[in-house]
């Protein structure tokens, strides 16, 4: 049954991650395309903003609907490390590369059929720069997410609205820097394309930079915030005397 769960969640993230790639250039196209508005024009900003926050909804709806599908390195990767070392290999070993190639033939789809979309997002400023706003950005998300798995684990509305508005807005705050990603398989999609997946700023930037500040926030989360068990205990230990 473990074998049969796991190959589940491989197709699962396979599928989410070609998903993914694709719903952003299906945005843009129906904002600026098909509705006809400029790339600056404020109502297709928000527009675009609104509709995106809709995609997120629906990708959080698919994430539950396969019971822990993902498309996102670093979700997974935050859950991994707090799990056993058997969980952990499997998602570094299956999942991750999983959705790196879920993520690469989505992107040569999308250049096949729209060789004029462009070739996703760019890194804007030096290495040093960028690597601190995708770790930045990666570390607020993951705080967040953390702390809303604590704090409300059985509102999956208000989860995925708070998420979803914190996504867009630290996407907001890095999208000239970086094109704010915080999800190193899509990155890697256009990377691939370009060809310059293995290259110095892809790898400190879009990898590098955002493991590092995954692990960062699961350790601030565990330093700052008591696990529930300890605190269960404390309130008993306290009565009890």
């Amino acid at each position: 049954m473990a074998a049969v769960g796991g190959r589940r969640l491989l197709v699962s993230d396979f599928i989410l991650s070609f998903m993914w790639v694709w719903s952003s250039v299906l945005i843009k196209i129906l904002v600026h395309k098909i509705l006809g508005y400029g790339a600056h024009d404020l109502k297709g900003e928000i527009l675009r903003y609104g509709i995106s926050i809709v995609n997120m909804f629906f990708f959080a709806f698919l994430v539950k609907a396969t019971k822990g599908g993902a498309y996102n390195p670093l979700t997974i990767l935050s859950s991994a490390i707090s799990g056993d070392f058997s969980n952990f290999l499997f998602t570094v070993g299956a999942r991750i590369p999983v959705q790196v190639l879920g993520s690469i033939y989505g992107v040569r789809l999308i250049l096949a059929a729209f060789p004029e979309i462009g070739r996703g997002p760019r890194l804007n400023v030096d290495i040093a720069r960028g690597a601190l706003t995708e770790g930045f950005l990666t570390f607020a998300i993951v705080i967040i997410s953390q702390g809303l798995s604590r704090k409300i684990p059985g509102s999956f509305l208000m989860k995925t609205w708070i998420t979803s508005v914190s996504k867009l807005t630290l996407h907001m705050l890095g999208s000239d820097l970086t094109g704010g990603c915080m999800n190193p398989a899509s990155v890697m999609g256009w990377a691939f394309a370009r060809g310059e997946h293995i290259s110095k700023e892809h790898l400190i930037v879009y990898w590098l930079a955002p493991m590092e500040a995954t692990l960062a926030a699961v350790w601030a989360f565990r330093v700052i915030v008591r696990p529930e068990k300890f605190e269960t205990s404390k309130m008993k230990s306290g009565k009890s005397d």
